[in-house]
């Protein structure tokens, strides 16, 4: 299978990062929506990214869609989010806190992309940048309780964990002034430890 869409989306990276977690070929490629449009719109009508395409051409689009699908496709053994009960209704509640982190920062960062000085809104920035140290404040608890166990309290890694580091390292990279590293502390040791993991070194931006 094929992942389009660069590892500097959060997005894209919890894909891939998701992808190397449960063992499955696939191979990336880096396309600007931005720069080359018509190469995602003839996989995703959206054209956004991350895109996966299955090795059918059967393309999977939007990141949880494609998280629940690619767990299907490892099977029950592999899956990053656990299949019921109160297992994966902690790591979904875990990963939506962390997806909006990222959502919001995303928000942010693209006020100041995509806008000339005089037009950027900082009350909207500001709105934005509280909602993700809000999210980043909660799994930094979470972070301090767990100790070296897994956020969600599960066995092994879940996509709670990947969303939460991934969410962090974004934020720390595209809004430096939120100084994420040193307010959270817990979960910036905590990712650390999975950052030094392959499956996800192997992705860095």
């Amino acid at each position: 299978m094929k992942l389009i869409g660069g590892f500097g989306s959060p997005f894209v990276r919890r894909v891939a990062v998701s992808l190397n977690l449960l063992g499955l070929d696939w191979d990336s490629e880096t396309i600007s929506v931005f720069d080359d449009p018509d190469a995602v719109r003839k996989h995703n009508p959206l054209v956004r990214v991350p895109t996966v395409v299955l090795d059918d051409g059967a393309p999977l689009i939007e990141s949880h869609a494609i998280l629940d699908a690619l767990d299907e496709i490892a099977g029950d053994t592999k899956r990053l989010i656990p299949a019921s009960g109160n297992a994966r209704r902690k790591v979904m509640q875990l990963t939506a806190v962390a997806t909006g982190a990222m959502e919001k920062a995303v928000t942010a960062y693209y006020e100041y992309r995509f806008h000339p000085e005089e037009k950027v809104h900082e009350p909207w920035v500001e709105h934005n940048e509280g909602q993700v140290m809000a999210g980043l404040a909660y799994l930094d608890d979470v972070a301090a309780k767990v100790g070296d166990g897994w956020l969600a309290g599960t066995d092994r890694i879940s996509q709670a964990d990947v969303s939460a580091v991934v969410s962090l390292g974004f934020a720390d990279r595209v809004r430096p002034n939120l100084k994420v590293q040193e307010k959270f502390p817990n979960l910036a040791k905590f990712a650390a430890r999975c950052e030094a993991m392959d499956e996800f070194s192997s992705v860095t931006p």
